[in-house]
């Protein structure tokens, strides 16, 4: 049985529904924190388990039978994701696939980065095959900005650099690739990216684009935007840790444009414009 965690979140439930297609559903289960939120998939034959990453025991229990286990990567902190290792080898499962990201560095400013490669030394230490994704940055955080940003006018932000922005979809069908076609994704992957790097102005220009209405790309030094994050009633903790991406995008972390992901899908990966046309046309 294949074993998706996460299952509610975005990533998870789109990695469940691609399975669906190429498996049937009764070799497919999910751990997820609330069961309740998982109810259609019960309905359609899927095992549903109560599991969270800091109880140990109830991952025991929803990975029982495990031959697969793909652990979609949670908190910005190795140790959960550490567990949910250890517990997939002891319920003997084969291999271990988790969701880790193109950035994954462990002198990264952006604090999930050394997280990642944190998780990627365990895997590789875990005694079974593993698959490490390594995931483009998520589009949604552009598209995120951009909403914002279409509210007011101006996009205000630190200083950003160029990041391939990669959709969920997309990313999603790989890990199915990875799960379902053996020996075709093994260790760490190649970056799993988009088809091209842009800034936050290129997206604002994109979305102005779209939408006809004005954008301006702000650009505010980083302490000043820290401040006004947290007068707006962001924790500064939390701010911190955001200003921590803009500051590995600067530093070209996100930056890179491989061939891996459109490979995989045997077709080009959705552009950020695609994925603005999308949510911001309907």
């Amino acid at each position: 049985m294949i074993i998706i965690t996460g299952a509610t979140g975005q990533l998870g439930r789109g990695v469940v529904e691609r399975l669906l297609t190429r498996l049937p559903a009764d070799r497919i289960g999910v751990s997820v924190r609330d069961p309740l939120k998982a109810q259609d998939l019960v309905d359609l034959g899927v095992r549903v388990r109560q599991g969270e990453f800091d109880d140990p025991a109830s991952l025991a229990y929803a990975f029982e039978g495990a031959s697969q286990v793909l652990i979609v990567s949670g908190p910005a902190d190795a140790r959960p994701h550490r567990t949910a290792i250890e517990a997939a080898t002891a319920a003997g499962a084969e291999r271990v696939l988790y969701t880790s990201h193109m950035g994954a560095n462990p002198a990264s400013p952006f604090v999930p980065m050394p997280s990642h490669a944190e998780t990627e030394q365990d895997l590789a230490a875990s005694g079974v095959a593993f698959t490490a994704l390594r995931n483009g940055f998520y589009a949604t955080t552009a598209v995120h900005f951009v909403r914002q940003a279409l509210q007011s006018g101006t996009l205000v932000a630190p200083e950003d650099g160029p990041v391939s922005w990669t959709a969920h979809a997309d990313l999603a069908e790989v890990a199915a690739v990875a799960l379902t076609e053996e020996g075709r994704l093994d260790g760490i992957t190649p970056p799993l990216t988009g088809p091209e790097s842009l800034d936050l102005a290129d997206a604002a220009a994109i979305a102005a684009d779209l939408t006809g209405r004005e954008i301006t790309r702000v650009t505010v030094p980083d302490e000043e935007w820290v401040a006004g994050m947290v007068s707006h009633g962001t924790p500064e903790q939390q701010a911190r840790f955001l200003l921590g991406m803009f500051e590995a995008s600067r530093k070209g972390e996100f930056a890179e444009v491989g061939p891996a992901l459109g490979e995989l899908l045997g077709r080009q990966p959705a552009t950020l414009r695609e994925l603005l046309a999308a949510t911001l046309t309907n």
